[in-house]
């Protein structure tokens, strides 16, 4: 494993306590930063601040309210003084079922977790980054939001929701110091995998020519790198992680 170097960095993840946030912070560990690390399960969150070898803090934050995130942003300021790197994980599968069978209320959660999530926290910190003339930030959408995954519509359009975001937030802080990108995984095999259907997973991984799942691993390392100053002529991109699924 490299050593990226984000010695001092003052970072936050988002839905770190288990799967991709938690293997992406505990690589940001590893390259020196200083970690906050956001999820609304109290109790994982505690293990995920062991895992990272108690360099992290920790805050339990909903991050589909606007509230928790503002208490939230004031805590991490409070502990870290600043905010130069936030990686936005958080987000759930929802359920499987055809679009025009798909429950009102699925639909309205997936899409406030995983995209008006991803939309709060950037507003709530860019002002800081913004402050200092500098910031980096990741997020995690999917190879579903460039595709659309059948049976998956909340999950496919929240994702590509991210992924235009993303282009918006880039092209608007271009010339800040903020750099905005985002990755999008095929199938990885995490947690996640438990809200879905069987069927559904043998669809993902009959898509993917490598013809295995990634690893959380090999997803970390490039969030890991676009969190870095050395990734310095890349906004509102976005880059595949997907075995050779994606092929544009």
């Amino acid at each position: 494993m490299n050593r990226l170097d984000l010695d001092g960095k003052r970072v936050i993840v988002t839905g770190a306590a288990a799967g991709l946030g938690l293997a992406v912070a505990k690589r940001l560990a590893a390259s020196g930063a200083r970690l906050v690390l956001w999820d609304r399960d109290e109790s994982a969150l505690e293990r995920a601040a062991i895992e990272t070898g108690g360099y992290a803090e920790m805050f339990v934050v909903d991050v589909s309210d606007p509230a928790a995130i503002s208490a939230a942003v004031k805590q991490t300021l409070s502990c870290l003084g600043g905010i130069d790197v936030l990686v936005n994980n958080a987000g759930i599968s929802g359920s499987n079922a055809a679009t025009w069978e798909y429950p009102v209320e699925e639909w309205q959660r997936v899409l406030d977790i995983n995209l008006t999530g991803t939309f709060l926290c950037a507003r709530a910190v860019i002002p800081h980054m913004l402050a200092n003339s500098y910031g980096r930030i990741v997020n995690v959408a999917s190879i579903a939001g460039k595709e659309g995954n059948p049976k998956a519509p909340a999950y496919s359009a929240s994702k590509a929701g991210i992924i235009a975001l993303t282009k918006s937030l880039g092209k608007e802080l271009a010339q800040s110091g903020v750099l905005v990108n985002c990755v999008t995984p095929g199938a990885v095999r995490t947690a996640i995998f438990d809200q879905m259907s069987e069927e559904h997973v043998q669809f993902m991984l009959s898509k993917i020519p490598m013809g295995r799942f990634g690893q959380v691993d090999e997803i970390a390392a490039l969030v890991t790198w676009l969190c870095t100053e050395e990734c310095s002529f890349s906004t509102g991109a976005v880059f595949d992680l997907s075995g050779g699924r994606a092929t544009y």
